[in-house]
């Protein structure tokens, strides 16, 4: 597994490398067939005096020069980025399914080392997603394997409902970011044409060079963060369901080992219980 996650680790790096020299050479070419172009004369322009530097925007310009709605766009990136912290904790796999203990438990189990309560008290113990899921088939202990089954469904339920949590966020985080910045961009070129309109401003481009920068400002800047949140929202979708399988697979193993089916069966291999019906005098 190891040797595999390496491998692909090398294969999309050296994807990516090959695609930023593509991508270097086509600006390359670019370029040069831009400089090939004779471009016309440009009108002459003062030397700017010596010392000053190209103003430059920061992150606040560019909020206040988006309008009103890079705010709420601001804001959906600062859920985003929480949430998208949160479930990156939460469901990694170490804290969902710890191996040692779901090694330990299932072994003591086959061993027959566990009885009920001290199963159900390393369960509560551990507290972990699969922990209390396995608790839930412990709980119906010695019962027929279709009750200890529904207990495992009723417990994965609830717990498969605590791993996606917060999913739903990430998705309307994904959904309104788009449509926040089409209402910014609807706002920005209305606020265009009402210069056109008032100040007669065909002729003079910078009077609605405010209106189109909000106008594209605010698309972008929706952009910018739905992508990311859809793109979580499905990776944390995908890592929830073969979480959920694994734990289901965990479930009917217990299932299988603790079923009054199963444990009549054990007790009637064991060598004691052979032993014993040897001894028995025949009638």
């Amino acid at each position: 597994m190891t040797y595999k996650t390496t491998t692909n680790n090398r294969y999309f790096f050296s994807c990516g490398v090959l695609a930023l020299l593509t991508v270097t050479c086509w600006i390359g070419k670019a370029a040069s067939a831009a400089d090939a172009v004779p471009a016309p004369a440009a009108p002459s322009v003062a030397p700017a005096p010596e010392g000053v530097t190209i103003p430059t925007k920061d992150l606040m310009s560019i909020i206040r020069d988006g309008g009103p709605m890079m705010y709420p766009i601001a804001l959906s990136s600062i859920i985003m980025v929480a949430f998208v912290l949160e479930r990156a904790i939460s469901l990694r796999r170490g804290r969902v399914i710890p191996r040692p203990f779901v090694k330990r438990f299932v072994q003591q189990l086959r061993d027959g080392e566990l009885d009920r309560d001290q199963a159900l008290a390393l369960c509560e113990e551990n507290g972990s997603p699969v922990a209390r899921v396995l608790a839930g088939a412990v709980r119906k202990w010695g019962r027929p394997s279709v009750e200890v089954e529904q207990g495992v469904i009723d417990s994965g339920e609830r717990v498969a409902a605590g791993l996606r949590k917060y999913l739903r966020v990430l998705g309307a985080v994904a959904a309104i970011s788009p449509m926040l910045g089409l209402l910014g961009t609807v706002t920005g070129m209305i606020r265009a044409f009402n210069v056109i309109a008032a100040a007669d401003a065909l002729g003079r481009p910078q009077l609605l060079a405010s209106g189109i920068s909000e106008a594209l400002l605010t698309t972008a800047a929706g952009l910018f963060v739905a992508i990311p949140a859809m793109a979580f929202s499905m990776i944390f979708v995908s890592r929830v369901d073969r979480l959920i399988v694994e734990i289901d697979a965990l479930g009917q193993e217990v299932v299988n080992t603790i079923s009054a089916e199963e444990l009549q069966e054990r007790k009637t291999r064991s060598p004691k219980t052979r032993r014993a019906a040897e001894m028995k005098p025949a009638a």
